[in-house]
Order: structure tokens, then C-alpha cells, then sequence
């Protein structure tokens, strides 16, 4: 067409137009540009391979890749080619010519304008839908991958008489392609009427006739599937309702049917199914009728009937048929509910059994000695302690503990023994100087297991280490002690090249190591350099010469890290754990499988049902949960990381969980079989606490099994809130080698304790036997207090505890100058039909820069001792002492004050070379160093004679005693019954103590 615009013609045109040179350059730097944004996706997809692959988990990546690329393109062209195709059909149907009007001329210019370039706009309008779409798609992996897999569970719900695979597996998958179904018809229909009027085939304002024939019979259509799509969700609809959530009486979170749905929803729905049905053939039938009379008509019924059938029908029904009688009606709902949930969490099996609360034994003795043998109580606290490994065990500033410590157990003469343990991990925050070189490559891992008895103490109050020191040495034995795997490593570090790493330091100086593991990523190839420096933006790994051949990246290196990143259709619990197995430090780590489609199960929120003090102050202990709410969950992996090479493996824990079943038949080789675990893994193995703690609260009302008890409230439970501290938050469990009433012998048990709704008295107890192995593992037990008699709870014990007026005073005594007080966990443990409650007290001040075992408080049967040892409280408590023999070493012999003053005065003499070596120690005074552990091993040596002449009938038989109470036969270095020196507590943090005390025989 001729130019109207009167500009400028001819050369002048050409003012502007950049040169040939700065076009070059400007296309240069697009190429650029394009090649740096495909690096960069490049790169994290290439460092993502690689770590898989390092890991030996490259299967999981592929077939999540793969998946996701299925669901994007397919998804993604469905969608383009759905909304294109009805573009394209709306063009092809416009009238051949527009109406004379105002509104046609307006839209005259917009077609004028988009015509040249109509398909460049087809093609744009189609991708860019089609890349939402896909991306929506690839996001629905996990959704795919459960349906395509999916393993029926054997069970059936109760309304429907389906396998629970389909509301677990089928349901979600279906309810996604409806969702997909109808988020494509709309865009259809939108992108259609659109053009429509774009072209004339719709009009609002001008005259004549609305709509052609053909856009007519085109919106018509659309219209039509949107309505079946309607049907097909009012169906869906039906089924949903097994495990739809609602707030109903005792629960937040009820699931299933009720009466209101049975009777009044779920024949709604199929008479709105119908309806829809009819709807959507009125809507097809304008093909043929070419008018919106009829659709229209039965568009507006369905709406009604909606209103009418689909929310004012039900009300009526709970409001004149349910609510009048509500228990009546609502009991057979509320057991499908009872049970469905009990399945479904795994506490169908929980043993309740009454409980009176209260003793009946006369007998002082017998008592005494069933305290002694029903449980081991342990008095070192693993989330108080911590800063006490860190100041006795640290040993250098770039070692940390966890601020919470975990709890064990370690064979010791055949004997279990309840453990408190923690590993000496990096802490960056502590190197002398901090750099890239030295963050990164120098100091790249912690150093050894520190752990100790959780059932004793020294005379100090500090513990009594069963492996310390640096190397770490001890009951342990030989094992790899490089930790580059941890809780607390979460930096990356370059290992295995020309720069050496210090490995630990000790009384020679420092020493290096250069790791020899099998874990990381090689960076020797340049394009793996390029990728992990510009995925971790930082480009000294490009060209840094402390990088070469043998070198490699370590990353994802804390135990939930990696066991998610292998194995992220799992929910990880909170609390990874180390133990010594097979000579190799290994993190243990709880995995969970869950589902919020179990129909009739209750929903619980994981985040909020596993948070306690503990958590609250602790963020790296919150559960990471896949799934915001579920009603199914069962432990059914235990994963295991080498602290040194960082492999991870997967153990099938629960050989019968359906949704395992599926995630192994999606992942074939990911999870090795149950009988690939060691025996002595399986010795570490414990059930988890944060499914106990889910359990718990679950029982706080599903404890009941009959419906009218459950709707009336009246025995619904709470979890008390931590007496120890003013948190706020819920009392953590506890694990405690102990014995329940219906057990010969003890078990490693996980406790906890219930307070009727509202009040602070005792209302149960629950205990769950946690050692993996045994026939019991997982057996949930609770002791059912009466409601008729009061028995003190957790709050009521401790504010007895702070007022009695000896007690009082004693802990103002306690707290004077500038220490403080920290009570440490308040452990129940049954005895004798009562309840015995014992808890450290601790001290941190004076000069100490962490907490000491001073006090254990003890209350039973109304009676409280605040003693400075356990048995002493306990003596106190019954008015005896225990008869039961204790091996050597337990706290109860070693504070016994050895009858013979020949002994009483050699250990005096021992206990001050003991102390006189420990200072020469600490200024270097080798010379002084040596006297006094001569002097101290005289003294040893002095008090053994003494104690052998007892024995033979000397000194030990003048006083009236026996030679066996006098003296064990074992030399006093031994921790002999008479009273073990000082030199024999590890807990004074010299790394040489141990050492020096074998030189001295001490």
C-alpha cells in the first residue's frame, strides 16, 4: 500500500541504523548469552548427574528425569495442540464477511494489524500454554509414578468395597487429568470465543444475531465437554468422600463418611451425575439445533439442583435427622473411623491395660531392689550434656558437638548399657583463620566418637566416658574415625588433590591425611570444574591450583540431605543418629512412607504432631515432611551413611507396606532387602520418635475403641507440656532401657506420658519397645490410670518439686553466685503398680562454662528425695538399700566411702597425686609430671595391699564387716566396690587423662 505518512524518504531513512561492526557485536553478544543461559541449566543438570551417579543412585535420576519429561511433553503438547486446534477451527468457521458496524471497524485494525503475523501468533499463544501445562505436568511425578506402580493394600473400604490402592494411588491420579481436562477445555473455550469475536463470529453490540451458526455449534461443544467433565468430577466426587476431612467432635481432622454423607451427599452427587449427563447431551445437541435455548435451560437446572440437592438437602438431613440423635446415627461412621485410623498409623495393636497408680508392696527392701531392676535409669540428660562433651571433649576450636545428643546402646561384658554419644564434628567456625583454601580444602572433617554412660557419673557430677579423647579410644575399638559426612557439614569441600588436609593434632603436632574415600565427584576433567563452579558461583574452582588430579567435591553431607536427595518419595525423620557398626562410624537415619488418601483415617500435620521442646529451639530436628497432612504412615526404610565415604544405603524395614511395594517397583535396586541388614546394625537399629510421637498423639483419642466412649470426649488425653523448661511446648519422648508390668527383663523402650484434656494429673502412661530384632520390636503398650483416683502428672511432680521447702532451699543453695540451675528430663517409669519419677538436676556456673550432675530428684508414692546420687535418693525414697548387686563401676559403689583407714588414707594420697599430676600436665612441667604419677601409683599400690589384708581377715574384719564389702578382690585402679579413685573419671577433657591414668594405673 502507498505510504500516507508524509515522513521523510530516500537516504535520510537511514539515520540510525547502527553499523555492520555494532551489529556483529550485538549478535555476538546474543549468542553469547544464549550459550551462558544454556550452560548454566546445563551445569545443574550435569552436577546433578554427576552426584548421582558418585552415589551409585543414578536410576533414581533418570527415572525422575524421564518421568518428568514424559509428563511435560505429553501434557504440554496435549494442551497446545487442544487450545491451537480450536484457534485454528474459530479462524476457519469466521463469517466470510463482517457486519457494517462501529464494533466490526474498531476490531477491523486488530485484524489488520495481527494478520501478517497470525501464524507466528498461533505458534506463540500454543507454546507458551503448552510450557505452563507441561511444567504443571512434570510437577506430578510422584502422582504418575504411584498410579503406574501402584500395589493393592489387600483391604477394603468400608462404604464402597474398593481396595484402598485406589483412594491411595488411583484417586489422585484421576482427579489430576481432571483438573488437567478442565483447565484445557477453558482455554479452549476462552482462546475460541476470543478469536470468535475477533473475526465476527461473535457480536455484543452490533445488530443481528449474536453468535453464527458455527461459533454457535464450536462454544457449544466446548461447553458440552466442560459440562461432562463436570459429570465425570461429580462421580469422582462420590468416592472422595471416603476421605474427605472434616472438624467433627473429638478430631480437627475427621475423614470419611458420616451420616449426612451416606444419606444425603452421596445420593446428591449421583443425581447431580444424571443431571450433568443430560446437561452435557443438551449442550452436543446444538450441532443439529443451532440454539442456546435448551443447553442453556438445563445449564441453569444443574445450578440449582447443585444448590438445592447439593447443599440445602444435607443440611436438612444433619439438622432434623442427625442432630436430634446424633450418637445414634453417627456410632457406626465413628467405628469405621476407629478402625481405619488404628490401621492405618499401626496402633491397632496398642495393649491397654489398667493401672492402679498406686503401690501396695509393704515390703521397703523389695521395693528398693525392684527400683534397681525395673529400669536403668538414666541420669545423663543428651540434651543438656552437650556442652560438657564440648568443653571436656572438644579439643580444638574447630570441633563441635550437636546441640542435642543421641541415645544408644553399646554391648559392654554382655551386658547392654543405655549410651549417650555424639561425634566430633567440623565446626568452620572455629578455624584459626578462615579463607577459601582453608574452609574448603584444609579442614574438611570432624574427628572421632565421644561417648559415655547415660546411666552414671563421676564424683564431679561429669561423665563417665566410655570412648574419648583425640584419636577417640575407648570400648569402641578400632574403627575409621574421619567424619566428612554430618549433621553438622553442610559446606562443600575439595578432598584428594595436592592440598593436604589436617587430619587431627595431638601432643606431636599436627597432622595431615589426604582423603582416600570413594565418595565425592571427580574434578579433574575441565568440564566438570566449569560446571561446579558455576553451580556453586564460585570460579576459583575453574582455575585454582589446589585442585588436580585426584581431586574431589564433597556436597549434600548431612544424612537427610542425601538419604532425600536417593530417595525423595520418602519423609525423613528428625533425628539422624550415629553408631560405630562394623568398625565404620554410620548415620542412621528413620525413613517413612505415607499416604493422605487411607479412606476413613484421620489427617495429622506432621510439621505440628512432631514438633516438642526439643524441636522448638532445634530446627535441624523437624521432621521434612513430603506431604503437608497424611492419615497413613508407616516406617518402612532404615537408611544407613558412612560418615567417611558418605554412601548411603536403603534397608526394606516394612516388608508388608503396599506403598514401599510401589516406590520399589518404580525404583527397582534402590532398597535393599531386610535381610542385607548386618547384626550389628540391627544391634543400633531403634524405632524412630518422630512416628511415636505421631502415634502418640493419635492415641490421645483413638486410644478408645467404641464409638459412644469417642463422641462423648470424656477420654480424650493431651501430651503435657515439658515441666523442665517454660517452652511451651510438649514433652519430648524419652528412650530408657526399662521394664513394663507385663516383661520379665528389660527393654530399650520410648516413653511418654498423658495428662487428661484440660489437667495436669496423670492420666496414662505409654511405652514402646525400640530394640529392632526382637520379637516385641514395636509393640505399643499403655497403662491406663483410673479416673476415680488422682495420681500427680509431669507439672504437678516438678512444682512439687520446687515447693518443698528443703528442696527450695537446697536449689536457692545451688543457684547462688552466678550459676545456674537446668533441670534435666523428668523420666516415669512404673514400679510396683505406681509411678516413680526421677530426674537430674544439673549446675552450670562457678567458673564452669557447662552443666554438672549435682542432684537427682526421685518422687514416688507421694514421697521426694533430692540426693547427690541416684541411690542415695532412692535409699531415701524407700527407707532402704537395694541388696542387688551392681557390676564394678556403677555409681552406687563408687560413692561409698571404703570402711578401712588404711585404704580411706592410701586413696586420699592417690586422689591428691592424681590432682598434682593434672596441673603439672597443664603447665608442661614434665619433671613434676612424672613424680606424681609415681606418688600416684605408690598410693594404688598401697591401698591394693591394705585391701588384700582385708580381705584375708585384717583391718576389713575389726569393724564387723566382711572382706568381700571391704574390697571387691579387684585392685582399686578397677573401680573397685570400696570407692574408685578420682584418676578414674575421664570427664577432666585432657586429652592425655586416659593415657596418663594406665601409666599410673589409675
Amino acid at each position: 500500500m502507498p505510504d500516507r505518512g508524509g515522513g521523510p524518504t530516500g537516504p535520510r531513512m537511514r539515520v540510525g541504523r547502527p553499523s555492520r561492526r555494532v551489529r556483529t557485536l550485538l549478535m555476538t553478544l546474543g549468542v553469547l548469552a544464549v550459550l551462558g543461559m544454556a550452560f548454566t541449566m546445563f551445569a545443574g543438570f550435569w552436577t546433578d548427574w554427576l552426584w548421582y551417579r558418585s552415589v551409585h543412585y543414578s536410576s533414581v535420576f533418570t527415572t525422575t528425569l524421564w518421568t518428568k519429561i514424559g509428563l511435560f511433553f505429553v501434557f504440554g503438547l496435549l494442551m497446545a495442540l487442544a487450545v491451537g486446534l480450536n484457534i485454528w477451527l474459530a479462524h476457519r468457521l469466521r463469517p466470510p464477511l463482517s457486519a457494517m458496524s462501529m464494533e466490526q471497524q474498531n476490531l477491523d485494525r486488530y485484524r489488520m494489524g495481527i494478520a501478517p503475523f497470525k501464524k507466528w501468533l498461533l505458534l506463540g499463544i500454543t507454546a507458551l500454554v503448552g510450557l505452563i501445562a507441561g511444567a504443571s505436568a512434570a510437577g506430578q511425578w510422584r502422582t504418575w509414578l504411584m498410579w503406574i506402580n501402584g500395589v493393592p493394600f489387600g483391604q477394603k473400604d468400608p462404604q464402597f468395597k474398593l481396595d484402598v490402592a485406589f483412594y491411595a494411588f488411583d484417586l489422585p491420579w484421576y482427579r489430576f487429568l481432571l483438573g488437567f481436562g478442565f483447565a484445557t477445555v477453558i482455554l479452549s473455550l476462552i482462546a475460541a470465543a476470543l478469536t470468535h469475536y475477533l473475526y465476527g463470529g461473535l457480536r455484543v453490540t452490533s445488530p443481528g444475531a449474536r453468535a453464527t451458526a458455527a461459533a454457535t455449534g464450536h462454544l457449544s461443544v466446548l461447553l458440552g465437554v466442560f459440562v461432562t467433565l463436570k459429570a465425570v468430577a461429580y462421580w469422582l466426587d462420590r468416592y472422595g468422600l471416603a476421605v474427605k476431612s472434616s472438624d467433627f467432635k473429638a478430631t480437627d481432622n475427621w475423614t470419611g463418611l458420616r451420616y449426612v454423607d451416606a444419606n444425603a451427599y452421596l445420593p446428591a452427587k449421583t443425581i447431580l451425575f444424571c443431571i450433568a449427563v443430560i446437561c452435557a447431551l443438551l449442550f452436543f445437541a446444538t450441532l443439529w439445533r443451532r440454539t442456546w435455548q435448551l443447553p442453556v435451560i438445563g445449564f441453569g437446572l444443574m445450578v440449582l439442583s447443585a444448590i438445592l440437592i447439593g447443599g440445602l438437602y444435607p443440611a436438612l438431613v444433619q439438622k432434623f435427622q442427625v442432630q436430634p440423635n446424633e450418637q445414634a446415627k453417627e456410632a457406626p461412621y465413628v467405628e469405621k473411623n476407629l478402625k481405619a485410623t488404628r490401621d492405618a498409623y499401626g496402633i491397632a495393636g496398642t495393649q491397654v491395660t489398667e493401672y492402679s497408680g498406686r503401690s501396695n508392696t509393704e515390703d521397703k527392701t523389695k521395693l528398693r531392689d525392684d527400683a534397681d531392676t525395673t529400669a536403668s535409669i538414666r541420669i545423663m540428660d543428651p540434651n543438656i550434656v552437650s556442652p560438657t562433651f564440648q568443653q571436656l571433649q572438644q579439643m580444638r576450636n574447630y570441633y563441635a558437638f550437636p546441640t542435642n545428643l543421641d541415645v544408644d546402646r553399646y554391648n559392654k561384658d554382655g551386658k547392654d548399657q543405655d549410651t549417650v554419644i555424639g561425634l566430633r564434628e567440623l565446626n568452620l567456625a572455629g578455624i584459626p583463620k578462615k579463607n577459601w583454601i582453608n574452609n574448603h580444602f584444609r579442614y574438611t572433617h570432624g574427628f572421632g566418637v565421644v561417648a559415655a554412660k547415660g546411666t552414671e557419673v563421676d564424683s564431679e557430677g561429669r561423665p563417665v566416658f566410655t570412648e574419648s579423647d583425640l584419636p577417640s579410644v575407648g570400648d569402641l575399638g578400632k574403627y575409621e574415625q574421619r567424619i566428612y559426612y554430618g549433621e553438622k557439614t553442610t559446606t562443600y569441600s575439595i578432598v584428594g588433590g595436592p592440598q593436604k588436609e589436617v587430619d587431627y593434632s595431638d601432643d606431636a603436632g599436627e597432622k595431615t591425611t589426604s582423603y582416600k574415600g570413594d565418595g565425592g565427584v571427580d574434578l579433574s576433567s575441565p568440564l566438570n570444574r566449569a560446571a561446579y563452579a558455576l553451580a556453586f558461583s564460585e570460579p576459583q574452582i575453574l582455575y585454582s591450583g589446589a585442585i588436580g588430579e585426584g581431586s574431589k567435591i564433597l556436597y549434600n553431607r548431612t544424612p537427610k540431605e542425601r538419604v532425600e536427595a536417593v530417595a525423595p518419595w520418602l519423609t525423613i525423620d528428625g533425628d539422624a543418629y550415629p553408631a560405630v557398626v562394623n568398625n565404620r562410624i554410620q548415620w542412621i537415619v528413620d525413613a517413612y512412607t505415607t499416604t493422605n488418601g487411607y479412606p476413613y483415617a484421620s489427617r495429622t500435620t506432621l510439621g505440628d504432631t512432631t514438633a516438642d521442646s526439643l524441636t522448638a529451639n532445634n530446627n535441624s530436628r523437624a521432621v521434612v515432611a513430603q506431604q503437608n497432612q497424611v492419615n497413613y504412615i508407616r516406617n518402612s526404610v532404615k537408611a544407613t551413611i558412612d560418615a567417611y565415604t558418605g554412601e548411603v544405603k536403603l534397608y526394606e524395614w516394612d516388608t508388608k507396606d503396599p506403598v514401599l511395594k510401589t516406590w520399589m517397583k518404580a525404583f527397582p535396586g534402590s532398597v535393599q532387602a531386610k535381610s542385607e541388614i548386618s547384626d550389628d546394625l540391627m544391634a543400633h537399629l531403634r524405632y524412630p520418635q518422630d512416628l511415636f510421637k505421631v502415634q502418640r498423639e493419635l492415641l490421645t483419642r483413638y486410644h478408645v475403641k467404641d464409638a459412644t466412649t469417642f463422641l462423648s470426649g470424656s477420654e480424650v488425653w493431651q501430651v503435657p507440656d515439658d515441666p523442665t523448661n517454660k517452652s511451651g511446648n510438649a514433652v519430648p519422648p524419652y528412650y530408657l532401657s526399662m521394664k513394663m508390668p507385663d516383661q520379665k527383663e528389660q527393654a530399650f523402650s520410648l516413653t511418654t506420658t498423658f495428662t487428661p484434656n484440660g489437667r495436669d494429673n496423670l492420666s496414662a502412661f505409654m511405652a514402646v519397645d525400640a530394640e529392632a530384632g526382637t520379637d516385641d520390636y514395636g509393640k505399643i503398650r499403655i497403662l491406663k490410670l483410673p479416673t476415680s483416683t488422682t495420681v500427680p502428672g509431669p507439672k504437678q511432680v516438678q512444682s512439687q518439686f520446687n515447693s518443698e521447702q528443703d528442696i527450695a532451699e537446697s536449689i536457692r543453695l545451688l543457684r547462688g553466685g552466678d550459676s545456674e540451675v537446668e533441670y534435666g528430663n523428668l523420666l516415669t517409669v512404673p514400679l510396683d503398680g505406681g509411678l516413680m519419677y526421677v530426674e537430674p538436676v544439673y549446675v552450670r556456673g562457678g567458673g564452669l562454662k557447662y552443666p554438672l550432675l549435682r542432684k537427682v530428684l526421685v518422687s514416688y508414692g507421694g514421697n521426694t528425695a533430692f540426693e547427690n546420687t541416684l541411690d542415695e535418693a532412692l535409699n531415701k525414697i524407700f527407707g532402704a538399700e537395694g541388696s542387688v548387686s551392681k557390676p564394678p563401676g556403677d555409681d552406687e559403689d563408687t560413692t561409698k566411702p571404703p570402711s578401712n583407714p588404711t585404704v580411706r588414707k592410701a586413696l586420699g594420697d592417690a586422689q591428691k597425686a592424681f590432682e598434682a599430676g593434672q596441673k603439672a600436665l597443664e603447665k608442661g612441667d614434665w619433671a613434676a609430671y612424672g613424680e606424681a604419677q609415681k606418688d600416684l601409683e605408690d598410693a594404688l599400690k598401697q591401698a591394693e595391699d591394705a585391701q588384700a589384708q582385708a580381705a584375708r581377715g585384717g583391718e576389713g574384719q575389726s569393724d564387723g564387716k566382711s572382706g568381700e564389702k571391704a574390697g571387691d578382690g579387684k585392685n582399686a585402679s578397677d573401680g573397685s566396690a570400696s570407692g574408685k579413685p578420682a584418676s578414674d573419671t575421664s570427664g577432666d577433657g585432657a586429652s592425655g587423662g586416659d593415657k596418663d591414668k594406665d601409666k599410673g594405673g589409675g
